[in-house]
């Protein structure tokens, strides 16, 4: 049985304005298996949303995707599609959580208006039935008095509930892949741990594949199985989430975990990463992170580091993981 879900390769993702051609998304490529969680990590502006806007067919007007990028969804690939069987696929088999359920939801429309829509549209639906359906919906995200919600609009709803209408609509469909753009950000822990416990449980019930953009590595920690990690467009680090965590190789993650506090060592003192993300227009040669890194050397601020595959699990784009091979294959030959 195929366990892979979707395949991007090359993902190249430009925007056309006033000051020229912007490169937000820098040729990434991933693969995403059923029943898996994959979270993208990095700063606010690496290209984490501009990532899953493209997967969606999400982008704003001056926005492309390059003709060699391909999103292939269970065999067919999305890049390729004409605007009206994208929009047929989108919110049936793929779905998405925006960042902001206040911004996403129809002010003007009652939240039984906005999840009967998708129902009607890709399930086909009577209203009726579209309607017992949605209070269906509301009672598995756990909103209480459901049939009450349906008439009420999102204004009249808290955060944590505005929320959870959104992931009963993203998931009314049963879609193979749900996307999560920082579903989380706006809600206080307590909440934040029930949406993320919720979402757990539906991935596991309907066996889809989840992509959850986010900046937060104690969510990370909790839900990933695997961590794509980002920077200025670029995909540096990929790995099996114990990998990350144990065993960063690139500076950038080792800067990223090292900027969360760790509540059980008094000792510990944040390490913030100097400087901040490069502008889009931004030309930079080598590596992208050269400028802030603190190990850069003149091969890093030259050329632009290949990708080093440490296991099946784990892979890093940094010319500092030449030196450790070097340094293995020394000791390999080395006599006993």
């Amino acid at each position: 049985m195929e366990k892979k879900l979707l395949s991007v390769k090359d993902l190249r993702t430009n925007f056309r304005t006033a000051d020229g051609e912007l490169s937000a998304v820098r040729g990434i490529s991933f693969d995403l298996d059923k029943g898996e969680t994959l979270c993208i990590v990095g700063e606010s502006g690496c290209g984490k949303s501009i990532t899953s806007l493209s997967l969606m067919g999400l982008l704003p007007s001056n926005g492309y995707i390059s003709k060699e990028s391909s999103i292939n969804l269970n065999g067919t690939d999305l890049s390729k599609l004409p605007k009206e069987r994208l929009r047929s696929i989108r919110g049936r088999d793929i779905s998405m959580i925006f960042q902001e359920p206040m911004t996403a939801l129809n002010p003007v429309l009652t939240i039984g208006y906005q999840l009967r829509e998708p129902l009607m549209l890709h399930q086909h639906l009577s209203k009726q039935k579209a309607h017992a359906k949605g209070i269906e919906l509301l009672t598995q995200v756990g909103i209480p008095y459901p049939e009450k919600r349906m008439k009420q609009y999102p204004h009249e709803l808290s955060g944590g509930m505005r929320q959870r209408v959104m992931i009963a609509i993203a998931l009314s469909c049963r879609p193979q892949l749900l996307i999560a753009d920082e579903p989380t950000t706006a809600l206080d822990v307590t909440i934040q741990a029930q949406i993320l416990d919720l979402m757990d449980d539906l991935k596991n019930q309907l066996g889809m594949g989840v992509i959850m953009v986010t900046h937060d590595m104690g969510v990370v920690a909790e839900i990933a199985d695997r961590v794509m990690v980002m920077y200025a467009g670029e995909k540096v680090e990929e790995g099996d989430v114990e990998s990350i965590f144990t065993n960063p190789q690139h500076p950038y993650t080792r800067g990223l975990l090292n900027s969360v506090p760790d509540i059980d060592d008094p000792s510990f003192e944040l390490e913030a990463i100097p400087g901040s993300l490069p502008n889009l227009n931004e030309e930079i040669s080598g590596c992208r992170f050269h400028p802030r890194c603190p190990f850069a050397t003149d091969r890093c601020k030259a050329d632009s580091p290949k990708e080093y595959e440490l296991h099946s699990a784990h892979r890093v784009k940094c010319w500092l993981q030449e030196e450790v091979e070097i340094h293995a294959d020394d000791r390999e030959t080395i006599p006993s």
